[in-house]
Parts: structure tokens; sequence; C-alpha cells
């Protein structure tokens, strides 16, 4: 656990009457990328949604970052959460902002820089992500790959050790995919971001970005390990699942 980022252990979830995680148990270890596959309404994103405190487990333990999150109130998680960036599946900019104050907005809100430290790092995350000349942009006038990027640039201001992506390449098409792949690789790559949980149904980007795939069944981890050994799976269910993803 010690080199771990999050435990998960024995994590229970439900919805109203519907159990969504049951008893589930994972550990992403520190400077690797897991991306975490399961199908739709599987739990993946619930998965993140837990890491980032937003939702609690309603049973088992869950450790992030060191620190055991259930037992903690709404307030200590806020200095917890700020330590992690989370890249929503919509990029979930605010419209009435522009490129640049969408990205500047979490310095904003969480240090107290001067507004020249502001701009610095605003415009080397906007550059790592292959942004340019766009600050004055409102989010509409973006493409969806443009508006992944700016999500990305944003969940990454603030240096965080662990990044949480939720299907950074729903709804792009296969070129827009391969570069948001390409992308996440060149940031771990930089030491930008190192640690990074993915929920994703994309199979071939899985294989380009994570060091590690958690294949997602009935609500418990069914099998964890390199993309090849996983991909290659002689258990079953990790087969049928795979194969009906193939499909």
């Amino acid at each position: 656990m010690a080199d771990a980022v999050a435990v998960f252990e024995e994590v229970w979830k439900s919805f109203d009457a519907q159990m969504v995680l049951r008893g589930l148990g994972l550990e992403v270890p520190r400077g690797m990328t897991v991306s975490v596959m399961g199908g739709s309404g599987a739990g993946k994103t619930v998965i993140l949604r837990l890491t980032a405190g937003l939702i609690k487990p309603d049973r088992g333990r869950l450790w992030v970052l060191g620190v055991e999150t259930g037992p903690l109130r709404e307030e200590a998680m806020l200095p917890l959460r700020r330590r992690m960036g989370f890249v929503f599946q919509g990029a979930a900019l605010f419209d009435s902002l522009t490129v640049y104050e969408n990205v500047a907005y979490p310095l904003r809100e969480h240090t107290r820089l001067p507004e020249s430290e502001v701009a610095a790092r605003v415009h080397r995350m906007l550059d790592l992500v292959g942004l340019y000349a766009v600050d004055g942009k409102l989010p509409a006038e973006l493409s969806g790959g443009m508006k992944k990027r700016v999500g990305i640039a944003r969940a990454l201001v603030l240096e965080p050790e662990l990044v949480l992506y939720d299907e950074p390449t729903a709804g792009l098409d296969p070129t827009n995919a391969r570069l948001i792949a390409e992308l996440i690789e060149g940031l771990k790559a930089r030491k930008v971001s190192e640690t990074s949980m993915i929920a994703t149904h994309d199979r071939d980007f899985a294989r380009a970005v994570s060091d590690l795939v958690a294949i997602l069944i009935e609500g418990r981890i069914a099998q964890v390990g390199p993309p090849e050994v996983v991909f290659h799976s002689s258990r079953s269910d990790v087969q049928a699942f795979l194969g009906g993803e193939q499909r």
C-alpha cells in the first residue's frame, strides 16, 4: 500500500436499489497509468468519483494519497482533492468563460498566486496540450478534441499527484482519439502526470496509454495486469467481455 496512490478494499456502492460495486478491490501504483474497462453502467465512473471523494462507499475502505477517505467530511476532503485532477467526460468547461479563464479557474480558487504566475502556468499547460492562441475563445468555438485538451490542461494546472480521466475519447473520431492518447502518453513522458486512473471503453486507447488494465465485471475487478496479458486472458468472463467490446 505504501507505493499505491489509491487502494480499494472490499468497496460496495449502490444507488437506490441498483448495486454497482460488489466488494471491489483495486490498487493504483504510484507512477503508473491504470485503465478501468467495463460495460456501460458497470461502475467505471463510480470508481473515479469515489477516488475523488465526490461520493462515499456504502461499505469497505478506500485510501487515496495515503489518507482513508471514508470517515472524512467534505471540508476535510478539500485539501486532498486539490492534489488530484479530474478530466470529465464532456470536458465540463464553463461555457461563459474563455479558454484562459477556464484553465486559470483552479488557480484562482485554490491558490493566491500573482496574476503573472497564473498566466505563466495557464500558458504552459495550454502549450503542453498543443493549444496555441486560443486564450480568448469560448468553449462553443472549439472542436470536441480541443475541448478535451482544455479540460486536460485545467486538470493539470495545479500539478496534481493523481489525474482521473473519465472516458477521455468518448465522442471523438478515431483521429482525435489517437491524438488524445498521444497527448496522455506525452504528458507522462514529460513527468507532468505520472499517475493516472482512466475509465474507458476504448480498447485501442487503453492498450496505447496503460501500464495496467483492470476489467470490471459485475461490480468486481475480474482481472488486472499489463494490457497484452489482460487482452489475451484465458479467463472466460474476461474473454466474453472483450469479445463483446470488439463486436
